[in-house]
């Protein structure tokens, strides 16, 4: 194995894991507790809400063979991870999509996922978190004009 292969390998399979073990510790810390509970809710609404059964509806097939590669669950997770970090983190932000761009390049990569999968889950990933962003500020608008009234 070459050291691309094993990079590729690494965010095709592994990066999953060391993201869990961030989200545990962000939700965690209290300052960064409400992007905790904006990704938890975003990946959510994103992987199993969306993504899940789409593909069971279209049940693609995989560049290997196994079944239920359209769309990328991995590039639904990690683009919705990105455009939450986003919101709250501009600069963050952009390295969580610069990380979602490498795991959805090395699903294709590893031969895991066809490139419409992973256009796909990032559409998906990045849409789920723009509409939960946009309803956590009108919840947290609504909520201030009840303060002031």
């Amino acid at each position: 194995m070459n050291i691309i292969d094993f990079i590729a390998m690494f965010f095709a399979d592994y990066l999953l894991y060391i993201v869990g073990i961030v989200f545990v510790i962000i939700l965690l810390v209290k300052k960064t507790r409400l992007m905790a509970i904006s990704i938890a809710v975003t990946t959510f609404l994103a992987r199993i809400i969306i993504a899940e059964p789409i593909k069971r509806i279209f049940n693609v097939t995989r560049p290997n063979g196994e079944p239920f590669s359209f769309p990328s669950g991995h590039a639904t997770i990690f683009f919705a991870i990105a455009m939450v970090v986003f919101y709250f983190n501009k600069k963050w932000g952009v390295v969580a999509f610069v990380v979602a761009i490498l795991v959805g390049v090395s699903r294709v990569y590893v031969g895991v996922h066809w490139p419409l999968d992973v256009v796909a889950g990032a559409l998906i990933g990045i849409l789920s978190g723009i509409v939960v962003n946009l309803t956590r500020l009108s919840l947290v608008k609504s909520k201030n004009k009840s303060v002031e009234a």
